[in-house]
């Protein structure tokens, strides 16, 4: 993938615990159209595929990844869950192919390597974390996920947070990345670092 297309943006400030206490709203509401779980997708070249990806913020808001201004995962599509969450799209059309999430601290690390090791030649695959995606991880899934492209899982650890953008096929192996470790000297929400947002164009696998 061309890194000369990515750029790394944020989130406005994201609220803090007083957020989570949600005003009474009206039951009534406008005409207007409500925007786009999506946002608005910066314009790409011809081609390649326009691609949100967001991490969760501590354990409260949940991931999301979107293709194409379309949503992939996410809280309204309810495939999305604590751990590591992950789409394979497939890498001529664009289209979503399969997707997952894996429960990295209670849960069981054998349906993540098995889900790894199915993904076809020509997938582009997106990453993102919730919560805490890493105290089940063994040395086989953190090798598989190298194998897509990421240097940060070598080191992903407890309540970290991480968007990943790789591939499997020579013609993939170019990557992106945000890796912000949990650090309670640093933290934005108590024990979680703070939430990631990537937007930005991804090429189609050539074979």
């Amino acid at each position: 993938m061309r890194s000369q297309s990515h750029t790394l943006s944020w989130y406005p400030e994201f609220p803090g615990p007083e957020w989570l206490q949600v005003p009474n709203v009206p039951q009534e509401t406008t005409s207007r159209q409500r925007p786009s779980p999506c946002g608005i997708p910066k314009p790409c070249p011809e081609g390649d595929f326009s691609c949100l990806i967001t991490s969760g913020a501590a354990n409260v808001v949940a991931p999301k990844i979107c293709i194409e201004g379309k949503m992939v995962m996410g809280y309204v599509e309810k495939n999305v869950g604590y751990g590591i969450n992950i789409a394979v799209v497939n890498g001529k059309t664009g289209e979503g192919m399969k997707t997952a999430f894996f429960n990295m601290y209670d849960g069981d690390i054998e349906p993540l390597v098995e889900f790894l090791k199915s993904i076809e030649n020509g997938s582009i695959v997106l990453i993102a974390t919730y919560d805490d995606p890493a105290t089940k991880l063994n040395e086989e899934a953190r090798k598989l996920i190298r194998e897509l492209g990421s240097s940060a899982i070598q080191s992903l650890g407890f309540r970290d947070n991480w968007v990943f953008v790789g591939g499997k096929g020579a013609d993939v192996a170019s990557t992106l990345e945000k890796h912000i470790k949990n650090n309670k000297d640093k933290n934005k929400y108590d024990s979680w670092p703070e939430m990631i947002e990537w937007q930005g164009c991804l090429p189609r696998y050539l074979e």
